[in-house]
């Protein structure tokens, strides 16, 4: 998606000239912008002992530039060989498997050129079981060596892979899997066990492998399709257009959706990701997030797998995340602002300093300045926090470091102006329309917001996923269509400062239209949160649009619940009341704990609260 280069940032001395409306968060004075109220088992194949030629000098000191560069590419999977044919013998991922009588952690690992070896044998395997080209799998097996393996085997085949985020709730898991009218089914023993007890949801799926022990069910074991000996694998030779994987939404905000991805948006963002964040050689990650692992051995990366439950990482024992990036020199980590949090409060609480870590990525969830103070302390100075903005169908597409963060843009959050998500990453278009609810057939210059008012943010680039499966009106409202590109419509409000940064103000299906004009949830809610008894508020609309009345809903923070709450409400009346984007709140609700998602346990379910306060 290398269209246009979107939003360079302006000088110091451009900024300066802006027109007084334009707001920009270093005058906090002028207040956010927008309106008034902003003022202020098969058959065996013969041995093979030919090594799989590389597309790269096999002398360089890291395959992953090379793999990047490479235009003939289509598929992931070529990167995979090509960086085992720059640096074979070096670590590709690291598995915690026990610990000894003294307490001390056990290792076992794949090397760059083991895991291309073994997802050949792999693919070899798959391909005779009937799961190759184009052959939708569901793939549910928890972080180990094997998903790494049978990840890249199914690219190789280019069958496409089915990923659900278990994290959602088994209902709704289902659902997912039933709608993606899969062909084949790899899992690990307790997920054959959820498909014999809900088999209504399978009837589309002829190919089971399991992975480990089959109990009472048919199908290939996963020793069964790899106990062969290695031979090269032809790569399938996947066009940029063609099906890479299907990739469902968490649902927090609406019935979850089968995101298309092709092989071009998955090259897309790991050449976005090598890019940006400028991984140097010898690089060593700790993916708290299987999904977001997937991408290490492309760029060259070690994976170290933590030793927690991916799907509740509020949840995480932090002594083991400490240790992993302690015993390998963890240079790079992934974890979702539930983690740091708690990693940071156990840091903070042992005095631990995280020496070896040069940055942190953090996603999945809106990331408060909090958070990121609070983490930034075990961190050395010239490391730093990432938090790229962006979503399941259009990630990364913009992105902020914690320096630029906890130096200027967390007074403008704290005010009001929202939350800043840093800049569009280079090479994609992001801009913002006008709020629509309905769909938006052709791009058209006229749907753009004036100035910095607030408006829904779109993206345009390589990282942009086309379509939904087989969900032609989920499409219709989520896509634009412009010539030959397609805008994806986030569903996100916020408005752009006099910098080229991008202010998240919340979803568009969460702002509150009263009939004095519409109120956004995460600059309202900045307000309340400034008081020290809250944990955190929640804006939602009770009755019907435009006629919405506006109602706080306040979570106390748990050494607060003991406080006289007609004071506190009437403490937080006098908050909204000094501020114009708030004073037409008067409604406030006290709720004991809001209902949030599993993963994160930081996105709202605002249509839940509204309900309630009613």
């Amino acid at each position: 998606m290398e269209r246009v280069e979107a939003h360079p940032e302006e000088t110091e001395e451009a900024a300066a000239q802006e027109e007084t409306d334009d707001r920009d968060v270093d005058h906090p004075e002028n207040g956010p912008p927008g309106t008034d109220r902003f003022a202020d088992a098969p058959a065996e194949d013969e041995d093979g002992d030919a090594e799989p030629a590389p597309r790269t000098d096999p002398d360089a000191p890291s395959g992953a530039s090379e793999a990047l560069d490479d235009a003939t590419a289509a598929n992931v999977a070529f990167m995979l060989r090509d960086v085992a044919g720059a640096i074979p013998h070096r670590r590709a991922v690291v598995y915690p498997v026990g610990w000894d009588e003294q307490g001390r952690v056990a290792y076992t690992h794949l090397t760059f050129q083991q895991l291309d070896r073994e997802s050949d044998r792999l693919a070899h395997g798959l391909e005779s079981a009937g799961i190759t080209r184009g052959v939708r799998t569901i793939l549910m097996t928890p972080p180990s060596l094997d998903f790494f393996v049978l990840t890249f085997a199914l690219f190789k085949t280019g069958a496409v892979p089915v990923i659900v985020d278990p994290g959602m709730g088994v209902k709704r898991m289902l659902a997912c899997l039933r709608e993606s009218k899969p062909e084949a089914f790899i899992g690990a023993p307790k997920a054959h066990v959820m498909r014999r007890l809900y088999p209504g949801y399978f009837k589309t799926v002829t190919k089971w492998v399991t992975l480990g022990r089959r109990l009472f069910w048919s199908g290939y074991s996963l020793e069964s399709l790899r106990n062969r000996p290695w031979q090269p694998f032809p790569i399938a030779e996947t066009a940029e257009d063609e099906t890479a994987a299907i990739l469902f939404t968490s649902g927090s905000t609406g019935p979850a959706k089968g995101a298309v991805y092709t092989h071009g948006m998955f090259e897309g963002q790991v050449s976005h990701l090598h890019r940006h964040f400028d991984f140097g050689p010898e690089e060593i990650d700790l993916p708290t997030f299987p999904l977001f692992s997937l991408f290490d051995p492309a760029l060259g990366m070690t994976a170290v797998i933590p030793d927690m439950d991916p799907t509740k990482p509020a949840q995480a024992n932090p002594e083991k995340i400490v240790e992993a990036i302690f015993n390998q020199g963890v240079t790079n980590m992934f974890a979702s602002p539930a983690l740091l949090k708690r990693l940071g409060e156990y840091g903070r609480e042992h005095d631990l300093k995280l020496p070896t870590l040069r940055r942190v990525v953090s996603a999945g969830a809106p990331v408060s300045p909090e958070i990121i103070d609070l983490f930034s302390g075990l961190l050395r100075a010239d490391a730093e926090i990432h938090t790229p903005y962006g979503a399941t169908e259009a990630l990364p597409a913009t992105c902020i470091g914690s320096h630029e963060i906890l130096s200027e843009t967390r007074k403008g959050t704290d005010m009001g102006f929202g939350m800043c998500v840093g800049r569009p990453m280079e090479g994609l278009d992001v801009r913002l329309i006008r709020i629509a609810d309905e769909p938006i057939e052709e791009w058209d210059d006229d749907l753009l917001v004036q100035g910095p008012d607030i408006g829904e943010i779109v993206v345009r680039g390589d990282i942009v996923s086309q379509r939904y499966f087989e969900r032609p009106e989920a499409t219709a409202l989520a896509k634009i269509r412009d010539g030959e590109t397609i805008w994806h419509r986030m569903g996100d409000l916020g408005w752009q400062d006099s910098k080229g940064r991008i202010w998240f103000c919340g979803r568009k299906n969460h702002r509150v239209i009263t009939e004095n004009g519409p109120l956004y949830t995460i600059p309202c809610e900045a307000i309340f949160n400034q008081h020290p008894a809250v944990l955190r508020s929640a804006l939602v609309g009770v009755g019907i649009p435009p006629r919405q009345k506006p109602v706080i809903c306040i979570e106390p923070h748990p050494q607060s619940q003991t406080i006289n709450k007609e004071e506190l409400k009437r403490e937080l009346l006098n908050y909204a009341a000094r501020n114009p984007m708030t004073k037409e709140i008067t409604s406030i609700k006290f709720h004991k704990g809001f209902p949030v998602d599993v993963r994160h346990n930081a996105k709202i379910f605002r249509e839940e609260l509204a309900e309630w306060a009613k």
